[in-house]
């Protein structure tokens, strides 16, 4: 006992340091989630299909989001090392080839939801029995996509600096921003959905249009905070003085990178092809499994701060060098990840069927949405495992293990198991998604030999 506690439990001083960094995101997360939910009831209120419509657009923006949040943590990898080796050169580096890298993903996803938005809809929209109007349902998705996409450009932009300042260990700033905007987005949902004080009733159109807003404000802060406060966060004067990244520095950033970059965009293709199959059984599912994946995000904001902060110390102690600090305390962050979750997981259990009551919708949704719900109670300890995993993983710069590990199995395993299950069985949505997510444990084996192995110590920013 005394040798589990001395590796896997941490002094005062560890936590301490941990949430220092953990918690300001877990704040923004959960406020983020929290008024996502009331976006989310919101647009609820206005029936299934412009529920479904919303939900449907939202796992293809989850696409861009993670292509976006992939090529620029790729980079990140090289920003967190070069934060603990004090070279703020290195890091202007990363931000130069961020800015190129976030605009091509920028103007590439753009010109797909221009052309194909509504094909891509409709795949998401089959023949059923359930009484859901599809035609209404693909023009509420599809006038919502053609406003939400002009938030795109000022996703990029925030994202080219919260990211720089989280990787460099200041997580309270995008904190700030982000729930800041998180707010604006509430109170503009009020208006511009039910049409409130003087404001237009635009339904959908509305929730898109406030998600924009507050985009654009979130993006401005963070600038605005860094030119201010240029003293505090050397690393980005002169960022644009050029443009140019040194070509081997690029290939460097590109070979490590990219495979990040293909994994983050694969898995949300992966994700979005599981949405896709257990959409075959019925415009309720599509409902039923939103519902559920907007509370789910509520209660797993602790371990994924946990990873997103292994990704930032971790990365740190790699960067300076000092290989045994790092094990020691990703062994300690992986622990607290996956003992907190258990207790986040029961709680998410015991009241999974109170949160799809808070919605208009029929009740054939609302218990898919809680069968859904306490699935992903059950799975909560297995999740926190490989998201941490994941990202000690990565920050050793093992991107193409990571890869691998990550959406190549997604695309090899869980998606055809979904489909499989999906068009040859008569299994409900919920027992499908609970096979897929039980094929993961295969993944929590080769996960935890190679944490144990130590294949990921290593500093990829020494001469």
């Amino acid at each position: 006992m005394k040798k589990f506690k001395e590796k896997f439990i941490g002094d005062k001083a560890f936590y301490k340091m941990l949430f220092a960094i953990a918690l300001p995101m877990m704040i923004q997360n959960g406020i983020t989630n929290f008024v996502s939910l009331l976006d989310n009831i919101m647009v609820g209120q206005l029936g299934t299909e412009p529920m479904s419509g919303v939900a449907i657009v939202n796992q293809l923006i989850f696409i861009f989001y993670l292509c976006m949040f992939g090529g620029l943590s790729g980079v990140g990898i090289f920003t967190a090392q070069y934060y603990g080796n004090k070279d703020d050169e290195g890091i202007r580096h990363t931000l130069r080839y961020k800015f190129w890298l976030g605009l091509a993903i920028t103007i590439i996803t753009v010109t797909v939801f221009v052309l194909y938005g509504k094909q891509l809809i409709q795949l998401y929209l089959n023949g059923n029995n359930d009484g859901g109007d599809l035609i209404k349902t693909l023009s509420c998705g599809h006038n919502y996509l053609m406003v939400i996409i002009f938030m795109l450009p000022a996703v990029y932009w925030g994202m080219l600096y919260s990211s720089t300042l989280r990787e460099c260990g200041e997580t309270f700033i995008p904190m700030i921003s982000g729930v800041i905007a998180v707010f604006v987005n509430l109170t503009f949902n009020y208006l511009l959905i039910f049409g409130k004080f003087g404001f237009p009733k635009l339904g959908v159109v509305g929730a898109a249009l406030a998600t924009v807003i507050s985009r654009y404000v979130e993006a401005s802060v963070n600038v605005i905070w860094v030119y201010s406060h240029k003293d505090k966060y050397p690393y980005f004067k002169g960022m644009f003085k050029t443009l140019k990244v040194p070509g081997e520095l690029a290939k460097k950033f590109f070979v490590t990178g990219m495979p990040i970059l293909l994994n983050e965009g694969l898995w949300s293709v992966g994700v979005a092809m599981l949405a896709q199959a257990y959409s075959t059984r019925g415009l309720n599912v599509v409902a039923g499994q939103n519902i559920a994946s907007t509370i789910n995000n509520i209660f797993n904001i602790v371990f994924i701060s946990m990873g997103d902060s292994v990704a930032i110390i971790i990365g740190q102690y790699l960067g300076a060098g000092d290989m045994k600090k790092a094990r020691d305390t990703d062994n300690k962050i992986i622990a607290c990840s996956i003992f907190t979750s258990i207790l986040i997981g029961c709680i998410m259990f015991a009241t999974a069927g109170q949160f799809p009551k808070l919605y208009n919708t029929n009740n054939a949704a609302k218990l898919i949405a809680t069968h859904f719900i306490m699935i992903q109670a059950i799975i909560m300890p297995k999740d926190a495992f490989l998201h941490t995993s994941y990202f000690t993983i990565r920050a050793g710069g093992k991107t193409i293990i990571t890869f691998l590990f990550d959406s190549v199995f997604m695309l090899l395993i869980s998606v055809p198991v979904a489909y499989v299950l999906s068009i040859y069985t008569s299994l409900d949505a919920a027992y499908i998604f609970a096979l897929v997510h039980a094929a993961d444990l295969i993944k929590c084996v080769i996960g935890f030999v190679l944490i144990k192995k130590g294949v990921w110590m290593n500093n990829i920013v020494k001469d």
